[in-house]
């Protein structure tokens, strides 16, 4: 079932959004999350990763992507009363992922999804090894 994506961007930042969304039904699929779910992406600036770091990470950086899963769940697939599994946020840099894009000579719109992929592994409860 695909998943209920919600993406903000600033049209500064175009994206993709059906990449997106196929990018994240894929790794629930591959993570066997066959319910309903909902994942939030913003595409944002340095500026507000930099924000975002320097709040949540301690630190005075940029980063291409940040995930924040819903607190106090103690399975990350547990499914709310409604029927839904709200698996959190995911925050891109857009200038991030153009400079990647720019380095590894592919396009934006598969760096970005790419990133999203990596933070819904987070949301999910995968983390770096």
């Amino acid at each position: 079932m695909p998943a209920k994506v919600n993406i903000r961007a600033d049209s500064r930042f175009p994206v993709d959004r059906s990449a997106v969304r196929k990018a994240i039904d894929k790794v629930l699929a591959e993570h066997q999350v066959f319910q309903p779910a909902l994942v939030e992406v913003s595409i944002v600036g340095d500026r507000k990763m930099r924000d975002l770091n320097r709040k949540f990470r301690q630190l005075d950086e940029t980063g291409d992507v940040l995930s924040f899963p819903l607190e106090n769940r103690p399975d990350p697939t547990a499914v709310s009363p409604d029927g839904l599994l709200r698996l959190g946020d995911i925050v891109v840099s857009w200038p991030q992922a153009r400079d990647l894009a720019v380095k590894s000579n592919r396009l934006i719109s598969a760096v970005v999804c790419d990133l999203v992929e990596h933070g819904v592994k987070h949301l999910l409860g995968e983390h770096h090894s």
